[in-house]
């Protein structure tokens, strides 16, 4: 479930980037680049087991898709909806998976390291959440506040 969840996040941070390189300015391409790492620090959290982390994809990808239907009126097309179905289905599992309390005579989880999407999905996380979750919670305030307001802004007709 958690690899999934990387996945997910890592997939949507780096398209969503490409597709800022192809389409947009810079500040369009920065704005993204913010909100990518948001989403490869998030899946991070997500491959090591953070509620916060996993709640706060979920968040951020519904609240794009808010303010993509505000602006646009096309923010829920079926790609949207699967992926939002599958990091709630993370939220869901995470949150439960949490609860449980492994026996003593289970044996850790292996990370594995055969190729490179095992070295990201099961090295990188191990080394860079310890220290990457204080700058994710930072990012992901800034990101979810800015998310807010832009809707707010849109909604009130001030874009």
């Amino acid at each position: 479930m958690t690899t999934q969840g990387f996945w997910i996040c890592t997939l949507v941070g780096t398209v969503s980037l490409a597709l800022s390189f192809a389409t947009g300015n810079a500040l369009d391409i920065f704005l993204t680049a913010f909100a990518a790492a948001c989403y490869v620090l998030a899946g991070f959290g997500v491959r090591m087991q953070s509620r916060v982390a996993a709640t706060a994809a979920f968040a951020m990808y519904l609240l794009d898709g808010v303010a993509m239907q505000l602006q646009t009126g096309q923010g829920f097309g079926v790609m949207r909806l699967i992926f939002l179905a599958l990091l709630l289905a993370n939220v869901r599992g995470i949150w439960l998976s949490a609860s449980f309390q492994p026996s003593e005579s289970d044996p850790p989880p292996v990370r594995l390291n055969e190729n490179w999407r095992d070295e990201l999905a099961d090295q990188w996380p191990a080394a860079i959440w310890p220290w990457g979750r204080y700058v994710f919670y930072v990012l992901t305030a800034l990101y979810l506040a800015l998310a807010v307001f832009g809707m707010l802004a849109l909604a009130l007709g001030l874009h």
